[in-house]
């Protein structure tokens, strides 16, 4: 059942469904990675709705390397262009879930920051995309459009 939850899930991704991914997770599902820290229940949900409704050229793929009732683990790999500078993007992530009640209640996804962050956003990302700072700089800017996105729902 859980390894059919991440490929549901998944699936969902590839097909820019972000109601579907929303679905999957629990009413108090903890989201996090990189650009986005620290997300919780449908502010979690509006992240992927608002990612993949803007993602215009957005392509997936997966592979799940576990499962079982409780937890899973994800590889995916994710190619898209950046809409805040038209960089093109191919990132690679190692997602970590937990299950309950057929849902999924954890998702933490882990990247190299520094490599995404030359793609997209180039010089800057090359040059400092290794520092807290920056990475702080892009948390704050992916946190801002989130908060709009839900605004304007």
């Amino acid at each position: 059942m859980s390894e059919a939850l991440l490929r549901r899930f998944y699936d969902a991704f590839a097909a820019r469904d972000g109601e579907a991914m929303a679905a999957c997770y629990a009413d108090d599902v903890a989201f996090s990675d990189p650009a986005f820290p620290d997300l919780r229940g449908e502010e979690a949900r509006d992240m992927w709705r608002m990612l993949t409704g803007r993602a215009a050229d957005l392509r997936v793929e997966y592979r799940v390397e576990r499962a079982d009732e409780t937890s899973g683990q994800v590889h995916w790999e994710a190619w898209y262009t950046f809409s805040q500078t038209k960089r093109k993007v191919h990132n690679v992530i190692d997602a970590t879930l937990a299950i309950r009640d057929g849902r999924i209640v954890r998702h933490t996804d882990r990247f190299d920051f520094h490599r995404w962050s030359k793609q997209a956003l180039g010089a800057p990302g090359l040059l400092l995309g290794w520092s807290s700072w920056m990475q702080r700089k892009v948390q704050a800017k992916a946190g801002e459009g989130l908060r709009q996105f839900r605004a304007r729902k």
